[in-house]
């Protein structure tokens, strides 16, 4: 047997030890490639980023890997092929490839151990992105209870509303509509001083709180007195609540309205803008507080725009958005639509201010129709 035949079969051999090599981090990366496109199968839901990411270049890496496979591979068919003839050239030729065939066999255990990484990166990070996902998710879930993005069609009503979380982890703000009976709609707009988890559970709970007392009481006073006795004392004595609740009765033709310290609501009827001012302290600081309700007639076109501190205290230097800025929104189109009212509201106070709005902001208008 010729050196040329020994050198050829040695470079099969050499070429089929490289392919084997890379055929292993191939496998590496396909087991990783397939586990990643099962989970993100399994939650699609949650969509991860990361994962697909993840997926994209281990695909990469195991196509690069699996090409090297074949070139080797094809290399060490062509050297057995080559054995067969004199050709001194084509040896010489071979005897080159030689060099990133040895290249491989020394430092392919780098690629094994890239494709090992690759996964511990990925579990890593998935790790990590659950994490935050956890601390984006809950805030958005919260909101998503103190706000809800849908509301049922309240025939007889157009309604309108906004709701902008502000910079703090979890929101303070909330708003509520849903029907008592037939005839009487409920409309609630409140605010947790402070930010953070702690508000953000005390909102959740006085708005569920008072749908409970506002199915007990036709009047929303009774219903504040009863919602303040429950949440106040005990430990959270730096809490407390404003809130305007409103309560439409179309059988009697009345809109009969009780506030807990909160900034007036405005109402369009009989072509004025009129505030309903508070009628009683903010909830949770004397659980013995009282407090009032007003009855106003109910017309068809009268409508009613209720919202939190957040958007009357915006501010431009010293100057605040205010609640006069507000009630001319009224008095300029008094006949636009509630979710226009409520959207070039927030409009204008993000105009007023320049900056980015840090408080909550929660706006709810509602017109008879």
């Amino acid at each position: 047997m010729g050196m040329k035949t020994v050198f050829l079969i040695g470079l099969t051999i050499l070429s089929v030890g490289a392919a084997y090599a890379w055929s292993r981090s191939a496998r590496l990366r396909l087991r990783l490639l397939d586990r990643l496109e099962t989970d993100l199968h399994d939650v699609k839901e949650l969509d991860s980023v990361a994962q697909r990411k993840a997926i994209a270049l281990t695909r990469g890496d195991y196509r690069r890997d699996l090409h090297a496979v074949m070139v080797y591979m094809l290399l060490a068919t062509a050297s057995l092929i080559v054995a067969l003839t004199d050709t001194i050239t084509i040896v010489a030729i071979y005897a080159i490839l030689a060099i990133p065939a040895s290249f491989t066999l020394i430092y392919n255990r780098n690629a094994v151990r890239e494709a090992r990484l690759s996964e511990e990166r990925f579990e890593m990070e998935k790790r990590a992105e659950e994490a935050l996902n956890q601390e984006t998710l809950a805030p958005r879930a919260w909101a998503g209870r103190l706000a809800p993005d849908e509301l049922p069609d309240f025939s007889g009503f157009e309604v309108g509303r906004i709701y902008q979380a502000g910079t703090g982890l979890m929101a303070g703000d909330f708003f509520d509509l849903f029907k008592v009976s037939e005839s009487r709609l409920v409309a609630v707009v409140g605010d947790v001083a402070g930010h953070g988890i702690e508000s953000s559970i005390t909102a959740f709970q006085a708005k569920y709180l008072l749908r409970v007392f506002l199915a007990q009481f036709r009047d929303p006073a009774q219903a504040l007195e009863e919602l303040n006795e429950q949440m106040a004392g005990g430990d959270r004595i730096e809490e407390f609540i404003s809130l305007v609740v409103v309560v439409f009765d179309t059988e009697a033709g009345t809109l009969r309205f009780a506030s807990a310290g909160h900034p007036a609501a405005f109402l369009w009827h009989q072509r004025e803008v009129r505030p309903l001012k508070a009628t009683g302290p903010l909830l949770m600081l004397n659980p013995n507080a009282t407090y009032l309700s007003r009855e106003i007639p109910l017309e068809v076109g009268d409508m009613i725009l209720m919202y939190t501190d957040g958007l009357a205290e915006v501010r431009n230097g010293e100057d605040l958005f205010g609640e006069d800025r507000i009630a001319q929104h009224i008095k300029r189109d008094p006949g636009i639509a509630p979710e226009v009212l409520a959207k070039t509201l927030l409009e204008s106070a993000r105009d007023f201010s320049r900056e980015a709005i840090e408080d909550d902001v929660a706006i709810l208008a509602i017109r008879r129709e």
